[in-house]
């Protein structure tokens, strides 16, 4: 079997699309979900650390256990969905998760995903990590593009995939329990990364007479155009060779950057979003790398080999 696939499974107990959970976690997003899950026809039991936050849903059909132990007794199937992993492990603390199938939603790392795999393995339960690529308004919402990243036990995954499904798309992404949050974050760093430059983008624009508004789309369709090139960096780094289909070479793109950076300085911005990433760029072209793509200067953020 390989990593990515998921193995066939007999239930332990027959499982319906609206089997009973448990949650862990009436936030922002705890809340959205159980909305979901209710609506759907799941028996939804929820525990909130703050008992006020519940009421809602009480009002809505939730069942409201007095303790986070208590709520776990109440199902097989129990999803956290809290502040971070420390915050997991004290609401665990406890609990009797002998024969529960534990999946956290809770945002972490890979390796408090893999840490928290071996405490609940330990404690006789099954474990699904997951990374939720959506924020609140987004589930529920078919149309919305919002999806939850799942990995760990696969046969727990197949086995409730169904019931996963109701408030977001679902992808599992390998038997490691901390790829699910490997993903996540990978996505994230992306992301922060764009806003990165869409702020600069505004920075340059904001004491002209250029309305933002008509600036936007703009942005959004030159965003759009270039985002294909994630394609061509995966096939470089996954050939190695950091030549293959350039377009516009390192060289060639340190030179530009000087534009940048004079523009910058013209209409009196700070270069401090661009210039961590023009500087990787600057090194690997000291190294000889000119004829390449800037796909290379992965290789000077590798800290293993220093």
């Amino acid at each position: 079997m390989t990593d990515n696939a998921v193995a066939p499974r007999t239930p332990l107990t027959p499982l319906t699309p609206s089997a009973p959970l448990t949650l862990l976690g009436t936030g922002a997003m705890g809340t959205a979900l159980a909305r979901v899950w209710l609506t759907a026809g799941h028996e939804v039991t929820v525990w909130n650390r703050t008992a006020a936050r519940t009421e809602p849903l009480a009002a809505e059909g939730a069942t409201v256990a007095a303790s986070a132990a208590d709520a776990v007794a109440a199902n097989r199937l129990v999803i956290v969905c809290l502040l971070d992993d420390a915050s997991v492990g004290e609401a665990l603390d406890g609990a009797d998760l002998a024969g529960r199938d534990l999946v956290n939603l809770t945002t972490g790392t890979p390796a408090e995903g893999r840490a928290r795999a071996a405490w609940a393995e330990a404690r006789g339960a099954r474990f699904l990590d997951a990374g939720i690529m959506a924020v609140p308004p987004m589930i529920g919402a078919p149309d919305s593009g919002g999806y939850v990243f799942y990995s760990g036990s696969p046969e727990l995954f197949e086995e409730h995939r169904d019931t996963f499904g109701v408030p977001a798309g679902t992808r599992y992404v390998g038997t490691d329990p901390g790829f699910a949050a490997l993903h996540d974050v990978a996505l994230l760093s992306a992301m922060s990364g764009m806003f990165a430059g869409i702020t600069h983008a505004f920075a340059l624009i904001r004491h002209e007479d250029i309305a933002p508004k008509d600036f936007a789309p703009l942005l959004v369709d030159w965003l759009t155009a270039m985002a294909p090139a994630v394609h061509q960096s995966a096939e470089q780094l996954q050939s190695g060779d950091y030549t293959r289909d350039v377009v516009s070479n390192l060289a060639m793109q340190v030179a530009g950057n000087a534009t940048l950076l004079r523009t910058a300085e013209e209409q009196r911005v700070s270069p401090e979003l661009l210039t961590p990433y023009m500087e990787l760029m600057e090194r690997w072209l000291a190294l000889g790398h000119g004829d390449e793509d800037a796909t290379g200067t992965v290789e000077l953020l590798d800290v293993r080999g220093r």
